[in-house]
């Protein structure tokens, strides 16, 4: 599965989350957190783990081919 991370950004800046927030929110370090954000490819339970702590639809933060 392919994660944009501008609709990541997105999503966070609609809830005022930094990464550290996220990082919180997803139970990892902040620097944890970065290289997940940053991966393109992620397991279908990254993605929905992601998408539950920023409170959204895993459809909002997945690449639509």
């Amino acid at each position: 599965m392919k994660m944009d991370r501008k609709k990541i950004d997105i999503c966070r800046a609609r809830k005022k989350m930094t990464v550290a927030d996220l990082a919180e929110a997803y139970g990892v370090s902040r620097a944890r957190m970065n290289v997940i954000i940053n991966q393109r490819e992620v397991t279908p339970v990254s993605a929905g783990r992601l998408a539950d702590a920023l409170g959204v639809d895993v459809l909002e933060i997945m690449e639509m081919d």
